[in-house]
């Protein structure tokens, strides 16, 4: 009998031993960066089977906030990454933390641990090489009001980088400005200058996104415009050849821009689509008016696909009950939500996104992130337990993205 029981007897299963098929499973249900990491640090197996799933839909974005902590949505629990906690950071774009430095900006990307130097903003390659800063006339001969172009701007003060795109393995695109006015700068990463067309036009850009292989950028007047880009014939360095507009016209004409509200402009991809979001902040003036300051409120979202062939906006109603619109002046991106049984048709937003804004105060000293329902109209307050304090002039929250 005994040695019977030996026959049978079977040492007891390892979770090392879940089949492939079955860690697919599981790894579907775990929308949160965190918990696919912490899945992939069961046992080298398991860390395989993370690496394999080719097909796995992309994790939800992370919320990083201004001393280095991270919250991976949908959880409301906070972390730093192992090893690292990656204070100092400016910005975000996309995967990549963005470090400023006097002498140029350093890239980490937190998941890979890879790095991207980019060079300072004194280091530029003009376009024409012998540009000096004097006033342009628009067109010929006629006299007209003179316009800031590059020149004009680095004399001014110092420009500072608003949004940052790694479009490519070879290709970065920046908005640079002081100000409202901004204009666009392209090197490769690891280039020692940026590329600039001297005499362009600064203009109010607000967001720009790489879109089917191409760079678009939008104004505050809901101009789009594309970046066509070039080789230098000398050097094989990318250049930007023209800015051609796109779409000229408002979405809707009847709105404007008045006392009681404020409008920011984001692009964003979803769906092989490009979208413009117009956000639109409701101001409260107190009473009396003089010596108060204008607080922000409530906030409206309307969004708009850009119809390239008929050169217009068409306004749209729904994203899609699969889609969630992550809004960041740094980074923005449509994620896929319906596989982890969360709500889509929303709009996911961050109050003080803009350090460049001086418009406005907030009545509050801490915020939030917040969702906007494009069904109801409404917005509510999805993590109310996730809030920072605000900090103007510094460094803002933003959406961090996991790779793909």
């Amino acid at each position: 009998m005994e040695a019977q029981k030996k026959r049978h007897w079977q040492p007891p299963l390892s979770w090392s031993t879940l089949p492939l098929d079955l860690a697919s499973l599981v790894l579907r249900l775990l929308p949160a960066y965190a918990d696919r990491a912490r899945f992939a640090a069961v046992c080298p197996q398991w860390r395989a089977a993370a690496r394999q799933q080719q097909l796995l839909p992309g994790p939800l974005p992370l919320l990083a906030l201004p001393d280095g902590t991270f919250y991976s949505l949908p959880d409301a629990k906070s972390f730093r990454f192992p090893g690292c906690g990656f204070p100092g950071y400016k910005s975000t774009c996309g995967s990549w933390l963005v470090f400023p430095r006097d002498d140029g900006c350093f890239l980490v990307n937190p998941f890979s641990r890879a790095t991207v130097t980019l060079p300072a903003l004194s280091y530029v390659r003009l376009r024409p090489p012998n540009a000096v800063a004097k006033w342009l006339t628009q067109d010929g001969g006629r006299i007209t009001d003179p316009y800031v172009t590059w020149m004009h701007m680095r004399e001014s003060e110092k420009p500072q980088i608003k949004k940052l795109i790694l479009c490519s393995s070879n290709l970065v695109a920046a908005l640079v400005g002081v100000g409202p006015v901004s204009q666009i700068l392209i090197c490769q990463p690891g280039a020692l200058s940026w590329s600039v067309r001297a005499y362009d036009e600064c203009k109010g850009y607000e967001d720009m996104a790489f879109y089917q292989g191409k760079l678009y950028a939008i104004a505050d007047g809901e101009k789009l415009f594309v970046v066509n880009i070039s080789e230098d014939n000398n050097t094989g360095d990318p250049q930007v050849s023209k800015i051609g507009t796109v779409i000229k016209d408002k979405a809707d004409p009847s709105w404007n821009r008045n006392s009681k509200s404020h409008k920011k402009l984001y692009l964003v991809e979803s769906c092989g689509a490009l979208l413009m979001v117009r956000r639109k902040i409701w101001l409260c003036v107190p009473e009396p008016r003089v010596g108060h300051k204008v607080i922000a409120g409530s906030n409206e979202f309307e969004v708009f696909e850009a119809d390239l062939e008929h050169s217009r906006w068409i306004k749209v109603s729904t994203l899609g009950d699969d889609q969630v619109l992550f809004l960041g002046r740094r980074c923005s991106r449509a994620v896929s939500v319906s596989q982890y049984g969360l709500l889509g048709n929303r709009i996911f937003f961050l109050d003080d996104d803009d350090e460049f804004l001086v418009s406005y105060f907030y009545g509050e000293e801490n915020t939030s992130c917040n969702a906007y329902d494009m069904r109801l109209g409404d917005v509510s307050s999805p993590h109310p337990e996730i809030s920072w304090k605000r900090c103007r002039k510094m460094r803002l929250a933003a959406w961090l993205f996991p790779e793909d």
